[in-house]
Formats: structure tokens, sequence, C-alpha cells
């Protein structure tokens, strides 16, 4: 039921260019409310959130915040990327303003079960290979949450026709009508990031399905400790039910200590060895294992997209699936139809011999180490960006150990490089530095020789630079491109000459 906010006084604070922040400015406008929105960005850098919000009266606070926007707002929706130490966010704290943000919102106003999967890596992927495996079965299935889309808008429809939801096609004749019973059978499947969970906990609520794909140092200049970060995550599973689920990776070491504190069933997923309750790998096979016994679900290879830390993944969405009953001839069938992600270890051309791979949403050394990894040939890495105040000591080893070549970029170019030399004790690999990314391809090309592989797999955020790390992934396939339409204009220029 649509709640009416007619004349209640909204400021958004932190705008943003994903999608939450204008989520809840249309959320709130819609219902009546007189919303401000106020973000230290300019009008053009959030340009985008604001043409998307250009149907409703909302007034706008660019550049600066003003200390009565939040003192005169009857509830002030805090953005993820707004500090605990902001004086703004203390201000309202002090004034005793309603404070809430828009994955609060989205769990206060749901009445379908929530999948919500975290981790330090690889959250995406497993999260849209959940959404897929649910969507087969039950094709109102949404998607969203810091993978680039919020859902709060959508919760309440009541129909949905063959275009689909959650930025997904399904087939399906006539539109698919929903009541409030049939809901509760559709989920809702959301990636939750460190900065969401840390303010769950004002309202004290955790997801019905909790997935963790693993844990390693990130995000350490807003957390400010490991450990903070980790507590952080943890709301994820703290504020379960009994009937509730966890699905938590057995590979990892801090994970294995979380069944302490966990409320709800805990089931595992393991690459490594066999698990009591959930999947693990058996001579290439997914196996499911519960009470009841156990089954061969799909082949690992199922899953297309290169590297074991997608074998974690697969096997961390088909313990879910598993859980609920999907039938094994629709996972496999699924995963061999699956995709993967754009800007995750995504293949975007062929130079030269040369394969090219985007990774650009690798922001972390973790990250950066687990796509080397992947790739079973010499690498030219792309590295480099805005630093997180996270030590490259584990990404400079595997460097030196899988790549011929690291091109560096960005403001941790000088901090990655010294870490780099002082580990290496050949000559291998060599480390260039370039301006701009697209000095880094055009490099990397001529240093790279048929067989091996370019990877732009930052290790870093990419507000230095760029906007976001998709700006960062646009623009090196854009590069890419380029150098292949250069490389044919030139091959059709010789053929020319020779007629």
């Amino acid at each position: 039921m649509s709640r009416d906010f007619n004349g209640f006084r909204v400021t958004i604070l932190g705008l943003g260019i994903f999608t939450g922040g204008a989520a809840s400015a249309r959320y709130y406008a819609i219902r009546g409310a007189e919303v401000t929105v106020t973000d230290l960005q300019s009008e053009q850098a959030l340009r985008k959130s604001i043409e998307s919000l250009s149907e409703w009266p909302i007034r706008y606070v660019l550049g600066e915040h003003h200390e009565k926007d939040i003192t005169d707002a009857d509830l002030v929706v805090v953005g993820p990327a707004v500090h605990d130490e902001s004086p703004f966010l203390r201000l309202a704290m002090e004034r005793n303003v309603p404070l809430t943000t828009e994955m609060n919102l989205v769990f206060e106003e749901c009445n379908r079960p929530i999948i919500g999967i975290t981790g330090s890596n690889g959250k995406t992927t497993t999260t849209s290979l959940i959404a897929a495996l649910f969507r087969s079965v039950y094709p109102a299935t949404l998607e969203g949450g810091n993978i680039g889309r919020s859902v709060l808008n959508e919760l309440n429809s009541e129909v949905f026709n063959e275009e689909g939801i959650g930025g997904k096609k399904f087939t399906s004749s006539e539109p698919i009508r929903l009541d409030e019973e049939s809901k509760s059978e559709f989920p809702v499947v959301l990636e939750m990031s460190s900065f969401q969970l840390h303010r769950l906990a004002w309202i004290r609520r955790s997801p019905t399905v909790a997935v963790v794909t693993n844990l390693s140092p990130n995000h350490l200049d807003w957390h400010g400790t490991f450990e903070a970060y980790e507590e952080a995550k943890q709301h994820i599973v703290r504020y379960q039910s009994k009937d509730d689920l966890a699905v938590l990776n057995a590979d990892d070491d801090r994970l294995t200590r979380w069944d302490n504190f966990c409320p709800g069933q805990v089931v595992w997923f393991s690459k490594e060895k066999p698990v009591k309750i959930g999947c693990y790998l058996r001579d290439g096979m997914v196996v499911y294992r519960n009470t009841e016994g156990e089954r061969t679900v799909c082949p690992a290879d199922s899953l297309r997209l290169p590297g074991p830390h997608n074998q974690a993944n697969l096997l961390a969405a088909v313990t879910v699936a598993c859980h609920h009953g999907i039938p094994s001839s629709v996972i496999q069938s699924t995963v061999e139809a699956f995709e993967g992600v754009e800007h995750r270890l995504e293949k975007v051309g062929k130079f030269n011999g040369v394969d090219y791979y985007n990774d650009s949403a690798c922001t972390t050394p973790e990250s950066t180490v687990t796509a080397l990894r992947a790739i079973d040939k010499d690498v030219v890495l792309i590295a480099g960006g805005y630093d997180k105040g996270i030590a490259f000591h584990n990404m400079a080893e595997e460097v030196i150990r899988r790549t011929i070549a690291v091109v560096l970029i960005g403001m941790t170019g000088d901090k990655i490089e010294s870490t780099i030399r002082e580990k290496k004790t050949t000559g291998k690999p060599l480390i260039a530095r370039t301006e701009t990314l697209e000095e880094a391809v055009l490099l990397s090309a001529d240093l790279a020789h048929p067989g091996d592989v370019v990877i732009m797999s930052p290790g870093c955020a990419s507000y230095d630079m760029f906007k976001n790390f998709e700006e960062r992934g646009k623009r090196f396939k854009a590069a890419v491109k380029e150098l292949e339409e250069t490389n044919n204009d030139t091959q059709s220029s010789k053929l020319s000459s020779r007629n």
C-alpha cells in the first residue's frame, strides 16, 4: 500500500551518479513530499541522475550543503558515500532529525523474500547469476542494489510484461499479475555493499537469505580498519531469524568463524572440500548435499566465465538455488546461458593475436590477484587508480609471478611501482607509466605478443581519473575498439596500394 508524504520535507543528502539517491528522491516526490536534493558534486557531474527526476518538482542544492536543509527536514535520506564523520550527518543526529537510506527503505517496503549478497569480490557476478536462476522459475524476480540499479520503486508493482523487470527480459505470452499473496513467491535479489550494510543496522534488519562470497581488506579509507569493515559486512546475517539462511564460503578462514553468531541456518560452499550441507566440487561436478542426501547438479565448466573464483561464485549461487528447490536441469541450462557481467573480466576484443579483458570493476588489490590467477597466459597488466588505503604487497607478488609487463596509471602508480620493485629479484616484469588510460592501452599493445593477454584490472577505485568504474571500463573498451579499427584501416590501405 502506497504511503502518503504530502507536505513532508525530505532531504536527499548525496544524490550520487548511481541509482539509489535518484530512486529515493522519486519515491518521496511521487508520494507528495517536498524533496530537496543536496550534493557536493556539480550539476554537470550529476546530469544523468538529475535528468531521471525531471518530471518532479525537486529542489537542488549542488556543489555545497546548507545546514538549513538538514535542520528543517522531517527526514534525511543518507547516500552511501556520506561518511559517518560528515558534519551534516552529525548535525542531523544532534538535532534528532530521522535518518534513513535507500537500502533501508527497500527493506521496510518489501513484502517479498530478500536474497542479499555481499563479499569483497564476486558479489556482482553471484548476484546476477542467482537472479537469473530464480527468474527461470519465478520470472517476476527483482534484481538490484549495489549492482547499479534500485528496486525501490518496483517493489509494489503488480503487473510485469514481456519486457521484463530488473533490467532483464523474460518470455511470457501474457503479462504476469501479482497479488499480495503471490508476490511472496517472487524474491528480491540484492547486491549489498559494506556501506549499505553498515547503516542497515539502523533498522536491525537482515535479508531472508544472506550470501557472503569472501572477505578481504577493502574500503579502509572509509571504514578505517579491516575489523570495522568486517563488522559492517556481518550485518547481513546479524539480524536474521532462526528460519533464515546464511550461505558462507567454507574456504575463507574468516567466514568459517561467522557461524558462531549466525541466528539462522548456516550452509556452506567450497571449491576445496566436501561440506555437510551446501555445494562443493567433486571430479569437475557441482554436488549439492543436504540432510536428505546429495545430488549432482551440473558440470563446473557449465559456467563459461574464466577463473577458479568464478567456480566459487557458481557454487554460492547454486547452493541458494538448490536450497529453494530449483531443478538441476533448470540450473544447468541457466548457468550455460549466463554471459557474465560487464566490466568484470569481460573479454572485449582481440588485436594482433592478443586478447583484451576489461576488469574495471576490480577496485581492490585482492581482486587483481584473482583476475591474474584466472588467466593462464602471459599478461600485460594495466593497473592503478584512486588510493583506498589498502596495501599492495600481495598484488605485487602476483604481478611478479604472472605478468611480463605492468603499465601503471593514476594516483597509486608510484605506490604500486615501489612495492613491485621492493619485491622483484629479476628484470621481470617491465614497469611503465602513462598519464592516460588510452596511452596505457597503446603501450600495452606494443608490449604484448601474439598469444598474450592485456587486462585492465586496476586494483583501485576510479575516482582520481573517472566518475566511476563504469566510465573507466567504457573508456578502455573504446580504446581497444580504436586499436582494432586502426588495424583494419591499415590493412585495407595496404591491400588498396597493392591493387
